[in-house]
């Protein structure tokens, strides 16, 4: 093909005039030239570069690396305890060979209470000597503040439980909106189960969760939660907490009180407790009610002093008001029974109580809330219930139909302490907004 064109351009510049075969040679040079220049450039592996690379070598030195001497400071471990964890998984995670210390865990009685408490996500602490021996190992129990502490010392182990946990307490805030039930919103915006009882416990005298509930109320709370190395151990207190149903906003926050005793008051200082509580247990009916009635043991007519309120046996009984325990003993037909005076001439008195509880003595002071003792059947009682009387200068009343004294009022003084601590609580509840949200703050 190449020499057939090559002729047929022989024979068209023989044909032309010479000029022309000039201009035709010069634009076939042109093009040629052109061509070899374009080929040129593309050659693979060609180098035009004006300089040519050469090659360096040179020697450096070694680094001198000094020797640390031997050392005998042991390793310290903070690792968090994995779902399916045993001891035994967890010494070979960490590299423990420590049989004696592994031997004392397996067979001491309180190391195995304890082993049996672990929970994944705390955390256990291990002092580990070169040799993988332990010179001391601190496991969580449960999920409360406490340690389990083993140690070495002069080549012996020995254990003890102490309080030795060094916990962060922080101000926890969540809110959310009502869908179905309270306890449901609480648990979709992650407030634990413990939280969510005592949110429905302060509010339980204003509101029927299970009737006054609607679509869209609204709730924020804040509550302490103490951390572990980063690990929430426990809840702590509601330190303030919103709820808006049917349009309608309850707030409330806590109060530290003069004298101690912590409490719920709204934000003009109202206290949100009654005085005294009409129901100091939980019952399934009322069995009996104030004023003469055929006694069910001697059948005849006398007078009944108080309401009496069926109860499972063992059921706890609370102290109905603030006030100090001026009798606790056994009285005749009452049984074991339990008298607090309270202010303003009022007192209370629980009867047929099957015990009392740890700690209550006479002169004790108590609070509202406080368990004193435990539905009962002794003194004259056909089955257990608790016999509950409300008396004022020592003239017992119908417990159902007495008209209860009011909370006191903070005084002007108090109350001025009351807004100086409660303002950060409800500007933490406004910042809250009532919306999906979680925040923790540091006390």
């Amino acid at each position: 093909m190449q020499a057939r064109n090559s002729g047929i351009l022989a024979e068209l510049l023989r044909q032309l005039p010479s000029a022309g075969r000039l201009s035709i040679l010069g634009a076939v040079f042109t093009t040629s030239l052109l061509a070899v220049v374009a080929a040129t450039a593309v050659v693979p592996g060609h180098d035009d570069s004006l300089f040519s690379p050469e090659l360096m070598l040179e020697r450096l030195e070694t680094l001198a690396v000094e020797r640390l001497p031997d050392t005998s400071l042991p390793y310290v471990f903070d690792e968090r305890i994995q779902p399916g964890d045993t001891i035994q998984s967890i010494f070979q995670r960490l590299g423990i060979k420590d049989s004696e210390a592994l031997a004392h865990l397996n067979t001491d009685e309180e190391s195995k209470k304890v082993l049996r408490k672990l929970r994944a996500g705390t955390s256990v602490i291990a002092i580990v000597k070169p040799d993988g021996s332990i010179a001391s190992l601190s496991l969580p129990v449960g999920r409360g503040v406490e340690r389990f502490i083993v140690e070495r010392s002069d080549d012996k182990l020995s254990s003890s439980i102490r309080d030795t946990v060094t916990v962060d307490t922080m101000q926890e805030m969540r809110s959310g909106t009502i869908t179905h039930s309270l306890f449901g919103a609480t648990d979709a915006a992650g407030v634990p189960d413990s939280v969510a009882t005592k949110f429905a416990e302060i509010f339980g005298t204003q509101i029927d969760f299970t009737k006054d509930l609607r679509e869209g109320d609204q709730f924020s709370v804040v509550y302490e939660t103490a951390f572990d190395n980063g690990v929430p151990v426990r809840t702590g207190r509601i330190l303030a907490a919103e709820f808006i149903n049917q349009g309608k906003k309850h707030t409330v926050v806590l109060h530290r009180e003069r004298d101690g005793n912590e409490a719920y008051y709204t934000p003009d200082g109202r206290g949100l407790n009654q005085a005294f509580l009409r129901y100091p247990l939980e019952f399934s009916r009322i069995s009996s009610t104030f004023g003469r009635r055929l006694h069910p043991i001697h059948k005849s007519w006398r007078s009944h002093n108080g309401t009496d309120f069926a109860a499972a046996r063992g059921t706890p009984v609370k102290a109905s008001s603030d006030g100090r325990i001026s009798f606790i003993g056994t009285q005749r037909g009452y049984g074991n029974t339990v008298k607090i005076e309270h202010r303003n001439n009022f007192s209370t008195l629980y009867a047929h109580l099957n015990g009392f509880a740890n700690g209550v003595g006479k002169g004790r002071r108590v609070r509202q809330g406080d368990v004193i003792g435990y539905v009962g059947s002794t003194g004259w009682a056909t089955g257990p219930h608790l016999h509950y009387e409300i008396r004022v200068n020592d003239t017992p009343h119908d417990p159902m139909q007495i008209a209860l004294p009011a909370v006191e009022p903070l005084d002007q003084k108090e109350l001025v302490l009351f807004r100086t601590e409660t303002t950060p609580l409800l500007e933490r509840l406004a910042l809250l907004g009532n919306s999906q949200e979680t925040t923790l703050v540091k006390r």
